[in-house]
């Protein structure tokens, strides 16, 4: 069920490409919402709006705004003519995309073709926020001017423009160009799933570097099995399929609370040692030299070492590089100063790429 109330837009305070973040009068006060302009239309002060409140109401961690439903002050959208290729389907929300691969795509001859991704370096995340460090350690140590294009995966928020990450990333250069697979949507090109969205970013963008992970809302439960992060695994073995080189970035922290999550995270345990079934190159930080050897004891156990290539890689000059690009990013919460190794894990995997360019 959805929980649904009427609101009147008292201001936008933000905007970027397909999204407005406004202050909407709710239920007696000032309350923050978000309005996704290729859904709903655009919104000005005053327009009436039905709103989404339902995960502010149950104090859900997606955000702490609502969403607006619809516009009763705009009630007649049209769409453009091209495309046929419905993500969201069968809900109210489907929207019309025009995919790379359809027939309708100035691409489709291309993508028709594309069955490769040639070597080319594939840095696959399960967290939005290892975006970061692992782009911005790319920018400042590759030894020529790469392409690096973002894949997002449909394993969390669906709207790319949701993400502030990847607007300052692209403001800031360290990624060029985005492809939305699956049910996500918004990037610079739309793909029906994970493989086309591989080869289109590298043979319709053009990459040098892919990087894939899901949007900002990774979904867990807690269970071995029970979390969005499994595809970790899967495009593992998507990559190989297609000749691309996969490189994997572990889940480690030592400032969270929960115990299996503590070192190496139990979500790239069973993601890297159980559902992948081909082989990684999994990069691992140089840490002080307890939490090191508890990280490796666990990659041991979980059979990681014996199914992938383990690489251990300085990761503080992709940290030196977020201070530089003065990219702030934050995961579950913390800053890089609170769970300094789950960035250094990131970065260290971009560190490594890096040098293999």
């Amino acid at each position: 069920m959805i929980r649904m109330r009427r609101g009147v837009v008292q201001k936008i305070t933000s905007q970027r490409t397909g999204i407005s973040e406004l202050l909407v009068e709710l239920e007696g006060g000032l309350q923050k919402a978000v309005n996704y302009d290729s859904l709903t239309g655009e919104v000005v002060a005053g327009d009436e709006v039905i709103l989404n409140t339902t995960a502010v109401y149950k104090k859900l961690g997606t955000g702490g705004a609502h969403f607006v439903l619809a516009n009763l002050s705009n009630t007649e959208i049209d769409v453009p003519e091209a495309g046929h290729i419905m993500k969201l389907r069968y809900t109210p929300y489907q929207v019309k995309v025009l995919s790379v691969e359809e027939q309708d795509s100035p691409y489709a001859e291309l993508m028709q073709q594309a069955n490769s991704l040639e070597g080319t370096p594939v840095i696959i995340g399960t967290l939005h926020s290892m975006l970061a460090p692992a782009a911005a350690a790319l920018k400042k140590l590759a030894n020529k001017q790469l392409k690096v294009v973002y894949l997002m995966t449909d394993g969390a928020a669906l709207p790319l423009t949701l993400s502030r990450l990847v607007w300052e990333l692209r403001e800031k250069g360290l990624i060029q160009h985005t492809v939305t697979c699956g049910h996500a949507f918004g990037g610079d090109l739309e793909a029906i799933n994970v493989y086309t969205g591989l080869l289109a970013c590298k043979h319709v963008l053009g990459a040098d570097v892919i990087l894939v992970a899901m949007g900002p809302g990774i979904v867990g439960s807690g269970s071995r099995f029970g979390f969005t992060g499994v595809e970790q695994g899967e495009i593992i073995n998507a990559v190989n399929l297609l000749k691309g080189k996969p490189i994997a970035i572990p889940r480690i922290s030592f400032a969270d609370a929960r115990e299996r999550h503590r070192g190496l995270s139990h979500h790239s345990r069973t993601a890297l040692g159980t559902i992948a079934l081909t082989k990684a190159t999994v990069v691992l930080p140089k840490l002080v030299p307890e939490k090191l050897e508890l990280v490796l004891q666990q990659v041991e156990e979980s059979t990681i070492a014996h199914k992938h290539d383990v690489a251990i890689i300085e990761g503080q000059p992709a940290l030196a590089a977020l201070a530089d690009y003065q990219v702030k990013v934050t995961t579950m919460g913390r800053h890089v100063e609170q769970d300094p190794e789950f960035f250094l894990a990131a970065g260290a995997a971009g560190v490594y790429v890096a040098s293999l360019i």
